[in-house]
């Protein structure tokens, strides 16, 4: 009886871990609709084929070896101990190896395709293809070591119990490195300085990828909990689709009215861009926050979001076409410092002191320098080798046919 008790107990959470998975997965064509949408039509099949082809290479590469160096024997608390193909004896033998494997792969693949909005429109290809190999072999999985691989974050306390920095701010500080370096498209600023605006081509397809983002986010929060037999895990994850659901809805009404009071208009772009402000925001302390804090934190989300487009867009002149930026890399970095201030176990507003807020800072500043340096590092030397961006004419004629040789509407 008991072994059949412990078989259904692995059954159900290697079941809700794969069932998880192919959730967050779901979110890979959400984003590619988010910023397909969010651009010009004559780069749609680009920016869809640059979807599809990190999660592809992105899921080889970390199957080869960026799971172990982000899992593997900690060196230092830096890195983990690389393993190719994992030829050690051993791997396979535990019933949850290749479930973790692949829900980590996801989530692999969604760092890389943050960087892809916030350089959308003027990107090689083929540069691209590159940066994606380094990020999910290299930044990623190192700077994941740090916390979920039981580095030297994790040992310090630091709390990010889904990727708000981990995942959303490593692929935006990458994204914020490329954007400065690629520099702006061609007519998004006059010659006075003034950010013209370029709208995207079709709302109705980011809308849709929005939609698809917030349904698999019900993957990438709960399915974090990483079990689902037993009462506790039964209530913890009902608790995170609760406070991940709120801090998601609170992001998109604030960012709305703020957008009506600020514009005259309740803009469905910046409305959209809430919502995922919000879901990045509570990515970090889902688990960690009642649904009163989860709402705060939403609603602050949602406030922050429209002024950091504003500040990237108009003071710093870095032109990020689908608020990538200021949506997974502002986001990320307020939610992970929002744990240590509305925890209900260590947070500031529960009586708890600063000791958690000051670790969550020390891990929000760690990410920052981890990707943005290596971000500038590597687009440094694509742009010196002429293969970052493509030239003029493609670009005012459009990457699809140029690159690709079609075109996403005929």
């Amino acid at each position: 009886m008991e072994e059949t008790l412990q078989g259904l107990q692995i059954g159900i959470d290697n079941m809700w871990l794969l069932v998880a998975a192919f959730l967050v997965m779901f979110m890979q064509p959400g984003f590619a609709l988010v910023e397909a949408g969010f651009t010009r039509s004559k780069n749609t099949a680009n920016i869809l084929m640059k979807n599809l082809m990190d999660f592809s290479i992105g899921s080889i590469l970390y199957w080869i070896i960026g799971f172990t160096i982000m899992y593997g024997d900690s060196i230092g608390g830096f890195i983990g101990m690389p393993d190719l193909f994992f030829m050690s004896d051993g791997f396979g033998d535990n019933y949850s190896d290749y479930a973790d494997l692949f829900f980590q792969t996801v989530f692999a693949a969604t760092a890389a395709t943050i960087v892809s909005g916030a350089m959308a429109e003027r990107t090689e290809f083929k540069a691209y293809l590159i940066f994606s190999i380094v990020i999910t072999v290299v930044i990623y999985p190192i700077s994941g070591h740090w916390t979920w691989g039981g580095g030297w974050l994790s040992q310090l306390g630091f709390h990010d119990f889904a990727g708000s920095s981990i995942v959303h701010s490593v692929g935006a500080w990458v994204g914020l490195a490329g954007a400065s370096i690629i520099g702006p498209r061609l007519g998004k600023y006059g010659k006075d300085g003034k950010a013209n605006a370029i709208p995207g081509h079709n709302l109705a397809l980011g809308a849709l990828g929005v939609f698809i983002l917030w349904f698999g986010w019900f993957g990438f929060n709960p399915g974090s909990q990483l079990a689902a037999a037993g009462t506790d895990n039964a209530v913890a994850i009902g608790h995170i689709a609760v406070t991940t659901n709120l801090a998601a809805a609170a992001g998109a009404v604030t960012a709305m009215l703020v957008a009506w009071f600020r514009y005259k208009r309740p803009s469905l772009s910046i409305s959209l861009n809430g919502a995922l402000a919000g879901l990045v925001a509570i990515t970090a302390g889902c688990d960690a926050v009642n649904p009163m804090g989860a709402l705060f934190i939403g609603i602050i989300a949602g406030f922050i979001l429209p002024f950091a487009v504003e500040f990237f867009d108009k003071v710093l002149k870095v032109d990020d076409p689908v608020g990538a930026i200021s949506v997974h890399g502002v986001g990320g970095a307020f939610g992970t410092l929002a744990v240590g201030l509305f925890s209900t176990s260590e947070g500031l507003f529960y009586g708890h002191g600063t000791k958690l807020l000051g670790i969550q800072a020390v891990g929000v500043l760690a990410f920052f320098a981890w990707a943005f340096g290596l971000g500038l590092v590597l687009f440094f030397i694509l742009k010196k080798t002429n293969i970052l961006r493509v030239s003029k004419r493609i670009e005012e004629e459009g990457l699809d046919v140029y690159e690709h040789g079609e075109s996403a509407y005929n």
